[in-house]
């Protein structure tokens, strides 16, 4: 496979000065500058408009650098002058906006109204210059600037005597006067022609160990696999399908699968903490909590990781083998895995073996990338191009040929193959591949990538451009991205009824269609959808974009382009941003994607200092900061922010406890578009704050009230996710009534101050159609039922509702439209949530909702549910919770997967449980009227049983063959445990009053994790299975613990805590690698302690009694000694004493 060609030779240097940005901004100025300006004027920008299309043309086949240096300083002069123009432009547009309120207010009369309806019928005339804030000179001398620009570079390309913008392959015409139509993306092919490599990776990562060890650098519990080539031949998405493989062997619980398998991205400038947090939640699928420093955020990842065997794949990994930091970080990298168990496996790609070696494979084990033979590369490239193709035979044949052409000039790179068939695929003509075929751009992969580039739509381009200013593989979420392009000005429509996000979804789409995005899987659960970039098309948006778009990472200590526009800082730095960025007067995007850790008032007070510096960047049109604060922290916005003139987009994202004060002058940004306070609960506004000024607001995300008056009036919402209607003007219900572009979620407090159907009907939830999720909620009981079931059938939601929440509903009828008598009614719902419906007698039927998936019931007062529940047959979720009358259970739908039943009083589950062959997780909460349970499914999986009644485990569970995790807590009248099955994974007993656990649990053979706290009558273990891998005991009576300990061959964790009792420890395995002993009575550690070979933590806390260490093992790298006797503390910090002596040799020491 060949290396590619230099970028900047592909692409057609010219586009990086103006291509992306001349094209769409001189049709803005036509659109808005005849307002300001006379008939001539508009005229001369029709005339520019068409020489910036020839020049565009002209420059892009212009690669020698004799006509580069001529031409650069005439574009930069350009491309400088259209982005003053369209600030100019901005600055008017402002203004405008500004009199729009200020006339609102004031327009209160008959009169006043009368004169707006004579304003508005009338040809929008031209704003005079007190109205618009400047000089019409100002506006003339910038638009002045972009026409001597043009023509100075287009007399510089006659002197050249360059070939004119012709268009000789008719890519113009495809790109500007037709958008195609955009297909769905191709799928995942798996690996064509890797399934050799494939295969072979997957037996490495299954090799028996002592087989394993022999091709090992070291002798950790883990070996590394490596796979190299150059970018884009294919070793991400090898290492993806193997990664997918092991992935699904987990799910099935195949034989030999891994504990945990993770996948991280690494790239060449990387963050250990991002990478650490990355690693935690691909360990545990949920989110990383915040801590305090690297250190405990790594122990807590080793938490997760101990005793696990563990598939970690590492892709795209960078080395520089003369940098000999490079080794140190990605030993750091790597070192989380030393807790693993003994057969973990690390899957890396790199484009150098180098890289591999240095992370310790060795050379058998480091697998080039092979050449795809040219039949295979043809079988993955016209898998792209022509797949679903809705052709003639005879054009599929013809076709064919020529794509075998096309094909052979792509060199066999699977990225160009993906990209160009991708492209290919959207215009399956014969014409238009043939007159493709011969272009010489096709020649290497760069030039493939640069060839479909170009067919993109110009604002698709633009909008693909900007993404080059996140890092590389950064996560790009499809909604952010598309309210960014928004705000960006780069989506243009002529169309009034369509949406701008719509287009802009579409472009994202086009993107996608393309292979200029991909989808990529974050971690299991997770609902939203990750994109990425390939690293090949990330150099191309780069080049692309110029010097307009720039990222700070980490470690960065170069300058920053002053006439930089667009910036994303990875890293907070106070310094970077008072001295690099405070400056840049012509910045319009400020992404700082690191979190803010304020750890002092003092960091605080410089914070404070930092944001008014930025006010200064008055040109901003986005300014996104990750602001995580203290806990109770308040954060109040300077009236400086009222200078941001242009700011379209402001996210300012912080914890829940964050209190956050606007400033009235936020009131002033008009052109707001989006306000993102995302997890902020305590959002405060300053007096003379009025949000009704933000005519342009579209976004409002926020989990805080964020109400407020009037917000009817601004019509191009989109997102608002709550609102509370009052008995106070600016506040009634008829304020929803036009915000039909609503979407997401919507939650409506206050509903007992509608008072009538008619009322209710002026929310218009019908006409919402956008609307997803939907809240209703009564906040008090001063409304009627009568009035209650009047209101609730006037706010029947669109027919395309997903989920729907209903609170403190106090009536015994139903609305029509819940009970499948209303035409437009939501018959699609998938969840349904009923809180504090206190009305008696049985539950309302809910037949209608044929495709309800999850059911949530929360105090409500039915003594029953419907007869007909089994009929919900596509209900998966059940969870029913202190609903304290319902008696008993009807018979449930056998979909049924989770089942959860908390604070209720019945005495018996449903009899046919047994039957539920779907249901995996089974909860029993404060049940304490259900005497025994009914035979439960073979097919449960987890079961949690807590606060119940002593003989609700009756008899034993061995027929439950699937279960892999089961809880007991605060069961604390159970008197003994059933016989437990031994498929079982994970036991966890916590304050119960069993004095034993259940006789077979030697014999339960899969068991890795036994937890038990809190069983003051437990005196005696039994013998424990040899699987066990975490063993914890808290505030327990036993006097010793099993004397099979040394036999526990796989036990890799001890934690022994508040067992007062137990005197002294048996011989523990050599397998151990943490020992912990907390307030308790020893008097010595165990005696084979130094025979522990594996044992890297010890911690000893609260054993006033221990005064001596014994030898310790050398394998040990970490030790804490803390609240014990001060002689004994003091002898582990006294150098000539012997307990210091033993423990000199470990590396990390915490007292």
């Amino acid at each position: 496979m060949a290396d590619p060609v230099s970028i900047t030779a592909a692409v057609g240097w010219g586009v990086t000065a103006v291509g992306w940005l001349a094209s769409p901004i001189i049709p803005r100025l036509l659109n808005k500058a005849f307002t300001v300006l006379d008939f001539n004027a508009t005229e001369k920008l029709k005339i520019v408009d068409m020489q910036v299309l020839q020049l565009q043309r002209v420059m892009e086949v212009v690669d020698e650098s004799t006509y580069r240096a001529r031409l650069e300083p005439l574009l930069d002069k350009l491309r400088s002058a259209l982005y003053e123009a369209e600030d100019i432009l901005d600055d008017v547009e402002y203004q405008r906006l500004k009199k729009q309120t200020q006339d609102a207010k004031s327009s209160g009369s008959k009169m006043d109204s009368l004169k707006k309806t004579l304003r508005s019928a009338m040809p929008r005339s031209l704003l005079k210059d007190k109205e618009s804030g400047m000089s019409k000179v100002e506006l003339k001398k910038s638009l002045e600037k972009i026409e001597s620009a043009i023509n100075d570079a287009c007399e510089v390309l006659k002197q050249l005597n360059l070939p004119g913008g012709h268009n000789d392959d008719g890519r113009r015409a495809v790109a500007t006067n037709s958008r195609r139509a955009v297909t769905t993306a191709a799928p995942p092919i798996g690996v064509i022609g890797r399934d050799k490599d494939r295969d072979k990776i997957i037996a490495m990562l299954h090799e028996m160990e002592d087989h394993c060890q022999a091709n090992t650098v070291s002798d950790k519990c883990y070996s590394v696999i490596g796979i190299h080539g150059m970018a884009g031949s294919g070793k991400s998405t090898l290492a993806q399908c193997v990664y997918d493989h092991e992935k699904k062997c987990r799910k099935d619980k195949m034989e030999g699968h891994f504990d945990i398998v993770m996948w991280i991205h690494v790239s060449q400038k990387f963050d250990l903490d991002t990478i650490f947090r990355e690693m935690f939640e691909g360990a545990t699928g949920e989110e990383c909590p915040k801590f305090n420093s690297r250190n405990v955020l790594k122990e807590k990842l080793e938490d997760e990781l101990r005793g696990k065997q563990i598939l970690l794949v590492l892709d795209d990994v960078w080395y520089n083998s003369r940098n000999s930091g490079d080794r140190e970080e990605l030993k750091t990298l790597i070192s989380p895995l030393n807790v693993g168990k003994e057969g973990s496996r690390i899957l890396v790609t790199s484009r150098t073996e180098a890289a591999l070696v240095a992370l310790g494979a060795v050379k058998e084990r480091c697998i080039p990338i092979s050449d795809l033979d040219d039949e295979v590369f043809l079988k993955m490239f016209m898998h792209y191009a022509l797949r679903d193709a809705r052709v003639s035979d005879h054009d599929r044949r013809i076709l064919e040929m020529i794509g075998e052409d096309i094909a052979k000039k792509l060199k066999g790179s699977p990225l160009a193959a993906r990209t160009v068939g991708s492209r290919l695929r959207g215009t399956q003509t014969v014409e238009f591949w043939r007159s493709q075929k011969d272009r010489d751009l096709m020649n290497d992969t760069m030039g493939a990538l640069w060839w479909s580039y170009q067919y993109l739509d110009e604002q698709v381009r633009r909008c693909f451009a900007y993404c080059s200013i996140f890092p590389r593989r950064h996560k790009l979420r499809r909604d952010e991205l598309v309210k960014l392009w928004v705000a960006e000005g780069f989506i243009k429509t002529s169309k009034p009824e369509e949406e701008m996000e719509d287009v802009a979804k579409n472009y994202f789409d086009e993107l996608l269609s393309a292979s200029f995005l991909q989808k990529v899987e974050l971690r299991d659960g997770r609902e939203v959808d990750y994109f990425t970039i390939h690293d090949f098309l990330c150099d191309l948006a780069e080049e692309v974009a110029g010097r307009d778009c720039f990222r700070i990472e980490k470690g960065f200590t170069g300058e920053v382009p002053q006439d930089v526009r667009y910036l994303f800082v990875g890293t907070y730095d106070t310094k970077i941003l008072a001295e690099k960025i405070s400056g840049l007067q012509k910045l319009r995007t400020l992404i700082i994607g690191d979190r803010i850790h304020i750890n002092s008032s003092t960091a605080c007070k410089v914070f404070a200092g930092m944001f008014t510096k930025l006010t200064e960047l008055r040109k901003l049109r986005v300014l996104k900061i990750n602001f995580v604060g203290l806990a109770h922290a308040r954060f109040s916005f300077p009236d400086s922010i009222g200078q941001f003139k242009h700011l379209r987009y402001f996210a300012f994202v912080v914890t829940a406890l964050v209190e956050l004060t606007l400033s009235g002058a936020f009131t002033k940004l008009y052109h707001m578009q989006v306000v993102d306070f995302l997890s902020c609960q305590r959002l405060d506004f300053s007096r003379g704050a009025d949000m009704m000024n933000l005519v342009n607001l579209r976004s409002v995300i926020s989990w805080a009230d964020f109400d407020f008056p009037n917000v009817g009036r601004l019509i191009w919402l989109q997102m608002l996710p709550f609102f509370r209607i009052r008995r106070e003007q600016g506040y009634e219900p008829h304020q929803l009534k036009h915000l039909n572009k609503l979407q997401g979620k919507l939650a409506i407090h206050g509903l007992q101050n509608i008072e009538s159907k008619e009322e209710a009907l002026e929310v218009n939830l019908a006409g919402k159609e956008k609307l997803t999720e939907l809240v209703l909620c009564w906040d008090d009981d001063s409304c009627s039922p009568e009035i209650q079931a009047e209101v609730l059938e006037g706010l029947c939601p669109s027919k395309y509702l997903e989920r729907l929440e209903i609170r403190n509903y106090h009536s015994t009828r139903l609305p029509s439209w819940m009970m499948g008598k209303h035409n437009c009614s939501p018959k699609n719902l998938k969840i349904l949530e009923l809180r504090g419906w206190i009305q008696l007698g049985p539950a309302p039927d809910l037949g209608a909702f044929i495709h309800l998936q999850s059911l949530f019931l929360s105090a409500c007062n039915w003594d029953a549910l419907p007869c007909n529940m089994e009929h919900l047959t596509a209900l998966k979720k059940l969870d029913i919770q202190s609903c304290e009358n319902i008696q008993s259970l009807p018979t449930l739908p056998k979909s049924l997967e989770w089942f959860q039943v908390m604070g209720c009083i019945w005495d018996a589950l449903p009899g046919n449980m047994e039957h539920l062959t779907a249901l995996k997780r089974l909860d029993i909460k404060s049940c304490k009227n259900i005497l025994s349970l009914p035979t439960l499914p073979k097919s449960l999986e987890e079961f949690n049983i807590m606060n119940c009644s002593r003989d609700a485990l009756r008899g034993n569970m061995e027929h439950v063959t699937s279960l892999k995790k089961f809880e007991i807590r605060s069961c604390k009248n159970m008197r003994s445990l059933p016989t437990l099955p031994k498929s079982l994974d994970e036991f966890i007993v916590v304050g119960c009053s069993f004095n034993a656990l259940p006789g077979n649990i030697e014999h339960i053979t899969s068991l890795r994790r036994l937890n038990i706290q809190s069983c003051e009558n437990m005196q005696l273990l039994p013998t424990l299975p040899k699987s066990l891998e975490e063993f914890i005991i808290l505030k327990c009576s036993l006097d010793a613990l099993p004397g099979n300990m040394e036999h526990l061959t796989a036990l890799k964790r001890l934690d022994i805590k508040s067992c007062k009792n137990i005197q002294s420890l048996p011989t523990l395995p050599k397998s151990l690698e943490e020992l912990t002993v907390t307030d308790c009575s020893l008097n010595a550690l165990p005696g084979n302690i130094e025979c522990l070979t594996s044992l890297k933590t010890m911690n000893i806390r609260s054993c006033k009694n221990i005064q001596s260490l014994p030898t310790l093992p050398k394998s040990l790298e970490e030790i804490t000694v803390k609240w014990c006797s001060d002689e004994f503390i003091q002898s582990c910090v006294t150098t000539d004493d012997p307990n210091w002596q033993k423990i000199e040799h470990i590396p990390k020491k915490n007292n």
